[in-house]
């Protein structure tokens, strides 16, 4: 039985983040097929900035992708938990590597430019990140997966997660 990708939509006119929130979002991560759920904090599809809180957990493998339409920057923020963050090349090689930490002003926050080939890789139980991005969201236009990563949950998926795995273990 596959569980859902994302957490009720945010509402009202200001939301908080508040300790519930948090517990029950590492939860469901935990619980996830994927060992990550989303929480959208914009309350439609059709806004000029798209919000969302990433739940993850270690063993959560995103195939890398790059926005490649012009207006699709993309900023993600650390906010509990250590992020590992990484750039590609166009052939799938390693450019950078990130290791997010809330609260170190230095290491807490990526901010990238359209058509960069990237990843996350939650590296702790109980994750958290906040990503912003310019909308409104298009799911045909948003994303490009990499064709030289495995598929997320294909047969090779967790083999090359622990590869990438691996550019964090200094």
């Amino acid at each position: 039985m596959s569980t859902p990708k994302n957490l009720p939509r945010a509402k009202g006119s200001a939301f908080t983040l508040d300790t519930a929130t948090v517990t029950s979002g590492a939860a469901a991560a935990r619980a996830s097929d994927r060992q990550r759920i989303m929480m959208q904090l914009h309350r439609s599809d059709t806004e000029g900035v798209q919000r969302l809180l990433n739940f993850m957990q270690p063993g959560s493998y995103a195939q890398p992708h790059c926005h490649p339409a012009p207006e699709n920057c993309e900023v993600v923020v650390a906010l509990q938990g250590v992020v590992g963050f990484l750039v590609f090349d166009e052939a799938g090689a390693i450019r950078a590597v990130h290791r997010l930490v809330p609260g170190v002003a230095g290491s807490c926050l990526v901010d990238i430019e359209p058509g960069v080939w990237h990843t996350v890789i939650p590296l702790a139980p109980d994750t958290l990140v906040l990503e912003i991005k310019r909308g409104p969201y298009n799911a045909a236009t948003d994303k490009t997966f990499a064709a030289w990563a495995p598929r997320e949950g294909s047969a090779d998926g967790a083999g090359y997660l622990r590869q990438l795995e691996s550019a964090f273990a200094s």
